[in-house]
């Protein structure tokens, strides 16, 4: 989910909508509700926040005319920087200074509006894979998933997936071999204040993601554990036992995140 920050409700209406329409889950606050929200936050809430999309009038003191009166507000970004989430800062006119300051308080990248959500996706996705050692070779890997809105690849060929389960796959891709229980990949999926939709019907996604997998792969590469949760494999079963290896280290060159 991704957390948008503005003084204007209109403008975080609209970028929560942009990110919908791409299948990515979103929410709105205006600086003094985000700041009192975290402040309070479950941190379950919290794990499911993957970035920070911050108007830099929120964050960020002066005009940016002079070095002296530009500083970044500490409390509005101690959030992105506490939990190591990207934070990517919303610049209206450019200006040096400003620009500078953003990126000593902590930010990983500063665009000016307008700017839209595929964009600002894209640039999220490159800063989630600077942050992460690197990728192996790309023909090495059988499964590929692109965090701009394009369609996955299976051994170099489109997959195309439905908006919430290509949505699932990147999420279960972007936490590697760990396990993700079903709400936290519903909050991951559809946010944490979404009321409308049941729980339930991340089961329903997973159990058809699972069976076109399975169609491409030759074998069913998600492993779910009951009380645990769900994670990708890397590894087919094994052909005598129908056994899936446990794994250490996410270092199979099976699955990748590229942009």
């Amino acid at each position: 989910m991704i957390v948008v920050v503005d003084r204007r409700d209109l403008v975080t209406a609209a970028y929560v909508a942009q990110f919908a329409h791409e299948g990515v889950a979103a929410t709105g606050f205006c600086p003094d509700e985000f700041n009192d929200w975290f402040s309070t936050a479950d941190k379950r809430d919290t794990a499911a926040i993957s970035a920070f999309v911050i108007d830099a009038a929120a964050i960020i003191t002066g005009d940016g005319s002079d070095a002296d009166n530009a500083c970044a507000k500490p409390s509005t970004l101690a959030a992105g920087v506490a939990f190591g989430k990207p934070i990517l800062a919303l610049l209206e006119q450019p200006a040096l200074e400003r620009t500078l300051a953003l990126f000593h308080g902590g930010v990983d990248d500063v665009v000016r509006k307008p700017v839209h959500a595929r964009e600002i996706l894209a640039r999220l996705a490159c800063i989630s894979r600077r942050s992460k050692p690197e990728p192996v070779e790309a023909s090495l890997t059988r499964v590929q998933v692109f965090a701009d809105g394009r369609d996955p690849e299976v051994d170099g060929e489109a997959f195309p997936l439905p908006r919430r389960e290509q949505r699932i796959l990147e999420y279960l891709v972007s936490i590697e071999e760990r396990r993700a229980s079903k709400a936290q990949i519903y909050n991951a999926i559809y946010g944490i204040f979404n009321s409308d939709i049941e729980e339930c019907v991340i089961e329903s996604h997973i159990s058809k993601l699972r069976k076109k997998l399975r169609g491409r792969l030759g074998y069913d590469p998600i492993d779910s554990k009951r009380f645990l949760g769900y994670r990708l494999t890397l590894d087919a079963p094994n052909i005598e036992t129908g056994d899936t290896p446990e794994k250490g280290p996410f270092k199979d060159p099976v699955l990748e995140t590229v942009v």
